[in-house]
């Protein structure tokens, strides 16, 4: 949304605040990039206090100083231009989360947001011990998981390589682009072709 705002011509300059889901420095740069001109937070300072903004902080301006930032208007809105609409988004890019077990503290903020919210698609217990895994057969690749990790590229979204089987629609992934526009379910592109 804060991108759309930035880019609609009847939005396009307005001034904006990015909120919902600020947790970490990235989050904040994610939202100052695409248009945002702060961020807020709340969930995140309720949950680990009023410190986590000052490591949020020092984080961004780490991240900047290294890539040579001078300031935030040299990132604010800089990803605007390259935003795709959602219905251009190729249909057939599949990946899975993967949980890196040497880096994985057993919090399981993983799995109770994915069995809560999403689609069960990640153990509790293996052999009856705690332990955070994947199921393939059920991941859509939501990427939720990632989002609400502690630890830092413990989860990552792993892209599947095209030919490869995708084991939760059973079918091997196409290797052809393919969008929303075009697609058989989308009624807009049957009435067109009709």
């Amino acid at each position: 949304m804060v991108a759309e705002i930035a880019r609609d011509p009847e939005t396009y300059g307005l001034p904006i605040s990015g909120i919902g889901g600020v947790t970490t420095w990235r989050d904040a740069a994610e939202f100052l990039v695409l248009g945002a001109g702060n961020v807020q937070v709340c969930t995140a300072a309720m949950t680990y206090g009023f410190k986590i903004v000052q490591e949020m902080i020092t984080g961004l301006s780490d991240w900047m100083d290294a890539k040579g930032h001078r300031n935030l208007n040299d990132i604010t809105g800089r990803a605007v231009p390259n935003i795709s609409d959602w219905q251009y988004l190729n249909l057939n890019y599949v990946a899975k989360a993967h949980i890196d077990q040497d880096a994985c503290i057993k919090c399981g903020r993983c799995h109770i947001a994915c069995e809560d919210t999403s689609h069960q698609a990640i153990t509790q217990f293996v052999d009856g011990i705690r332990h955070f895994e994947v199921m393939e057969d059920e991941c859509v690749g939501c990427n939720l998981c990632v989002n609400v990790c502690p630890v830092q590229d413990c989860i990552t979204m792993v892209p599947l390589a095209a030919g490869t089987l995708d084991e939760r629609t059973g079918k091997p992934v196409d290797a052809n682009y393919a969008n929303w526009t075009t697609h058989p379910n989308n009624p807009m592109a049957r009435q067109a072709a009709e």
